[in-house]
């Protein structure tokens, strides 16, 4: 059993950043591959981020790749969202989950993979 808490988000211009950041507690946190996913208001979620296990590979949804950064510290059981160059479509509350299924890029950006979720934190971002 892993429980997850996000916390982190908020309300910020466009351009600007924001830094999510995901505690989990529990056994094993180095057992589970980590993601960030979002959801918009009337929209289904979507995959924002991947980490394995180790936090040595990554994997971005085209959207946010070249602004949002997910790194991991496996000794603080912690994952985490660096979100730069901000923009208004970035809005929406963001979850983080973990996975214990093999970490592969055609697997990760599903929902349906993930064990364990967060409550999400939202992040608003203004015009």
């Amino acid at each position: 059993q892993v429980q997850l808490v996000e916390s982190g988000g908020g309300l910020v211009q466009a351009g600007g950043s924001l830094r999510l950041s995901c505690v989990a507690a529990g056994r094993s946190f180095s057992r589970y591959a980590m993601g960030w996913f979002r959801q918009a208001p009337g929209k289904e979620r979507e995959f924002v981020a991947a980490s394995d296990r180790s936090g040595s590979s990554t994997y971005y949804a085209d959207s946010v790749k070249a602004r949002f950064t997910i790194a991991r510290d496996n000794a603080k059981n912690t994952v985490s969202l660096q979100m730069n160059s901000l923009k208004p479509e970035d809005t929406a509350v963001y979850y983080c989950a973990a996975t214990a299924a093999l970490y592969r890029i055609d697997v990760v950006p599903s929902p349906a993979v993930y064990d364990y979720w967060g409550q999400g934190t939202q992040v608003t971002v203004s015009s």
